[in-house]
């Protein structure tokens, strides 16, 4: 299949990727909340198992994992796909630029399609004021600091263990669950606010805010991934340019280096001299887009399943555990 795909079906190949991932997503929240229902009901309802994969959903868990990992050298057990997850979006940041970001982040692909609705609402998409919009891109990386700062330097490998083994993380998947599903009404303001500055504005939390997305583009930055031109090739059409999400003035460089490079394909996919293509230094050639595509997948479905094969996936926390524990999430605080 990734052999048909030509470098103009690279955008909706992505797109289709990103939606079918969205669906996979709201399948495991389905799910797990029929779990955490079974438990809330003290067995009433009927049972449906946990899916590993909604510990995605607890990145600053995940970090405060791995350095009780590299600290203690212990992988959590309570949590281990939280980890596993973490490490498989940091590799293919760096194997494959910010590639979770555009390929399979849901809060990306929500993102992504606001602000389509909005052009299409709209006619056009809007820009911060170039000085703003480059001071409003440091929030990210403060708020990539601050819990660096707070896990990674100030929090002792002995708290680390402490909170590892308390209450609060056995069920902090179920309160994040609470999160979604009983959202308090300044939560949703914050949520719809967004939603509506998404509208107008290109990936807002995601060039803005998300932590997450600044600590995987520092990384991308050694990828040896990277959309290279063709200055031979290249008509100097500027397609590639307004097609990029992310404003990286891709017409004028080599080698597009960024750390708001997300590997879209949006630029690869508008030229149309096959100029640009995704690929290592040592390829001169052009080098086809499903090779990227088949790349990004790869890596996902290699990090997972080396979790599941290493038996870092499934939690140690037996039925009983959960019998006691769920029914007791929304008093557990740490």
């Amino acid at each position: 299949m990734f052999q048909t795909l030509l470098p103009r079906d690279a955008r909706a190949f992505r797109i289709l990727v990103q939606w079918a991932f969205f669906a996979w997503i709201i399948y495991l929240g389905v799910r797990f909340w029929f779990f955490v229902r079974h438990f809330e009901s003290g067995g009433a309802t009927a049972y449906m198992s946990r899916p590993p994969g909604i510990e995605g959903f607890l990145p600053i868990g995940a970090l405060i994992s791995l350095k009780h990992w590299v600290t203690n050298g212990i992988v959590d057990h309570v949590h281990p796909a939280a980890l596993v997850l973490f490490l498989t979006f940091v590799a293919m940041a760096f194997w494959a630029r910010k590639s979770f970001c555009s390929w399979l982040c849901p809060v990306g692909t929500l993102s992504e399609g606001c602000w389509k609705l909005g052009e299409r609402i709209f006619g056009r998409n809007f820009q911060i004021w170039r000085p703003l919009d480059i001071a409003l891109r440091g929030l990210k990386y403060a708020l990539l600091a601050f819990f660096a700062k707070i896990i990674l330097i100030d929090m002792p490998a002995q708290a680390i263990g402490g909170f590892l083994r308390a209450p609060y993380w056995a069920i902090s998947d179920v309160k994040m669950l609470h999160f979604f599903t009983n959202m308090s009404l300044t939560v949703m303001v914050v949520l719809v606010g967004l939603a509506g500055i998404s509208l107008l504005y290109r990936n807002f939390w995601c060039r803005y805010l998300c932590p997450y997305g600044a600590l995987l583009g520092l990384v991308s930055l050694c990828s040896p991934m990277a959309v290279r031109r063709d200055t031979e090739a290249c008509i100097g059409c500027s397609k590639c340019t307004r097609a990029c999400p992310s404003r990286i003035d891709v017409e004028k460089k080599s080698t597009v280096i960024n750390v708001e490079c997300t590997g879209c394909l949006s630029c690869v996919s508008s030229c149309p001299t096959e100029a640009l293509s995704m690929k290592p230094p040592f390829y001169r050639r052009f080098l086809p887009s499903w090779s990227f595509a088949a790349l990004v997948l790869a890596l996902f479905f290699g990090g997972v399943g080396f979790g599941m094969l290493t038996g870092h996936w499934q939690t140690s926390l037996e039925y009983q555990d959960y019998m006691r524990l769920v029914p007791m999430a929304r008093m557990v605080g740490y």
